[in-house]
């Protein structure tokens, strides 16, 4: 309301009275003089000495005549730069994901984004723990899981099913595991999550779920590096099948124990609840959901 009261006050000095003023905002002479009155209030100054045939700027008027005018424009610019992110393809955008899944994957449909939106930028944070949308200042995130309770836009991806699988180096000179229970005598590699170490892996044994607790000599809180490992021939890892399908398809990793496999989880998009997503993320998130939906992942 503020601005609007601004905006008629410099219609006023520019037409040179309250009833020109008014005309010209079709307002009626009563309501410019209350919302003069409360303009004059809102700064506890008299703005304008009004006789009943001409009015005179204040010296607290004249200031507010400048500071008026930059406000205004300011504020138009402002409007404009913010209707320009909703309405076309332009301006920054803040995401988190996967690391392994950001540098291998996200990162080439945002290369391709990028070089066919030459307004936009991308601002990329990759980590494999968990990352507060909100408080991170996040447009997007993608994330490997299914949200619970959560006040969080989600768009689901695409299903995700975790692969354990292993160099064909290191099984030639391990041996190949034909149930999970085998894995406690081989060396696994294993994620950080924050404190925590994924230790324990769950399968589908005699038609129930069962945690089997692995062991091994490597363990990092990346993703990517974790995989690079058992391209290496340094271990078994469990894996996304979006990380690893590419190495599975090429014969540079095998994957083990399929029939113990347990249900797949999903992989999603996670936005802050608002009203409208600015066009430069959804037109990112459509690009994300065209990806997923050609890439062909190992079932």
């Amino acid at each position: 309301m503020i601005l609007d009261n601004l905006s008629l006050f410099l219609r006023i000095v520019e037409k040179g009275g309250l009833a020109a003023g008014g005309r010209e905002m079709g307002l009626s002479p009563a309501t410019v003089s209350e919302r003069l009155a409360a303009l004059e209030a809102h700064y506890g100054a008299r703005l304008l000495n009004r006789t009943t045939r001409s009015i005179s700027l204040t010296e607290e008027g004249r200031e507010l005549v400048d500071g008026a005018q930059r406000l205004l424009a300011e504020s138009e610019e402002l409007e404009a730069r913010i209707r320009l992110g909703v309405e076309r393809i332009a301006g920054p955008i803040r995401l988190s994901a996967p690391s392994d899944l950001g540098r291998n994957r996200l990162a080439q449909v945002i290369d391709k984004f990028l070089e066919e939106n030459p307004e936009v930028t991308v601002d990329l944070h990759l980590s494999d723990g968990f990352v507060d949308v909100a408080a991170a200042g996040l447009d997007l995130a993608i994330r490997y899981g299914d949200l619970g309770d959560s006040s969080l836009i989600v768009r689901r991806l695409a299903d995700n099913s975790r692969i354990v699988c292993a160099a064909p180096a290191y099984l030639e000179r391990s041996g190949t595991p034909l149930h999970p229970i085998d894995l406690e005598s081989h060396n696994c590699l294993l994620m950080r999550f924050g404190s925590g170490v994924d230790r324990a892996w769950p399968f589908e044994i005699d038609g129930g779920r069962q945690m089997v607790t692995v062991r091994g000599d490597r363990i990092a809180n990346d993703g990517d590096l974790v995989r690079r490992w058992a391209l290496e021939g340094r271990g078994i890892v469990r894996k996304s099948q979006w990380d690893v399908n590419q190495d599975i398809a090429a014969g540079r990793l095998i994957p083990v124990l399929r029939e113990f496999e347990v249900a797949a989880i999903g992989l999603q998009a996670v936005m802050p609840p608002v009203l409208t997503q600015p066009r430069r993320v959804r037109a990112l998130l459509e690009a994300f959901v065209a990806d997923f939906k050609e890439g062909a992942g190992v079932t």
